[in-house]
């Protein structure tokens, strides 16, 4: 081993654990399929797509390739309210999944959805993989969906973490993340890349911050580049934008006349702060819910319309 691959193996970049993928399926674009192609050369990685990116698609195409190569079932886990809306986008695509809260499923080797409220029911030794969906639900390093989040995934092989919102300079997400993949602990990397300052403000009180140490910035992002990829649009991994242009937005205002007056006046009377202004929405969600339907019936080639 000659000194720079000393220095390498010394910077805990992430290496392949995973597999390559012979074939993928037809429902990813081009650079969907990059991404689960080295998600799952790697294992255990983190994707974090833009909203309309598709992570959906991308986490149910990685889960079925594991599922493929091990002959075992891929845990699926994502926020309460995505739970169904995950199995009916597996139905639509072809891939076989159910959804358990109890723990129990068929053992069969599909995904199975569930919540992260009902992890603690599962046996992770049951899973050959693991995906977290939305996961910035673990970005607090004191929380205890974080804990038990890393504690079942310690064990496990293949790990992919999803979320559109991962903030680019929140570094304990990047550690938290980093921790559930069993890459760098969340400690291990603030020791490692940052040093504490403690500042004191105008009353007097102590503040503690961190920043990078002197020479820790590049190899910081070369190392969060091992294991995760970042996407805001196809261009940025070099595809082509062509199909995710969106049309120019138009706004047009629809002003509903409610002669309702708050609570404790007597005639209607333009709020003037946002107590006022939240108490008038209570007072109009009737005439606000009936003039929403009247424009969705009467405008069915324009399927998205909201009203304020």
């Amino acid at each position: 081993m000659d000194y720079q691959d000393f220095i390498k193996s010394k910077s805990q970049w992430m290496s392949s654990g995973g597999f390559d993928a012979d074939s993928l399926p037809d429902f990813l674009y081009d650079f969907q399929q990059y991404l689960v192609r080295w998600s799952l050369k790697m294992g255990r990685s983190a994707i974090f797509a833009d909203c309309g990116m598709g992570k959906t698609a991308m986490q149910l195409a990685w889960a079925i390739k594991v599922i493929e190569h091990t002959n075992k079932p891929v845990l699926i886990v994502t926020p309460l309210a995505v739970g169904a809306q995950t199995v009916e986008e597996a139905e639509r695509f072809g891939i076989p999944a159910e959804r358990s809260r109890d723990g129990q499923h068929s053992g069969a080797s599909q995904a199975v959805v569930t919540n992260y409220e009902q992890l603690h029911k599962f046996d992770p030794m049951s899973f050959a993989g693991v995906v977290c969906d939305e996961s910035s639900g673990i970005k607090d390093f004191k929380s205890e969906r974080k804990a038990t989040v890393v504690e079942f995934m310690r064990t496990i092989q293949f790990r992919l973490l999803c979320t559109a919102t991962a903030a680019p300079n929140d570094f304990w997400e990047l550690g938290t993340s980093s921790e559930a993949l069993g890459l760098m602990g969340f400690r291990d990397m603030v020791t490692k890349f940052f040093k504490q300052e403690t500042s004191k403000d105008h009353h007097g009180w102590g503040r503690t911050k961190y920043r990078f140490r002197g020479h820790a910035e590049e190899p910081f992002w070369s190392w969060v580049c091992s294991w995760a990829r970042s996407i805001q649009k196809p261009s940025d991994l070099g595809f082509d934008d062509t199909r995710f242009v969106l049309p120019p937005l138009t706004e047009r205002a629809h002003v509903i006349e409610c002669t309702k007056a708050r609570a404790g006046n007597l005639f209607a009377m333009a709020a003037n702060d946002m107590r006022e202004e939240r108490e008038e929405r209570r007072v109009t969600i009737k005439e606000r819910c009936e003039k929403a339907v009247e424009l969705a019936n009467a405008q069915t080639d324009r399927p998205h319309c909201g009203v304020s």
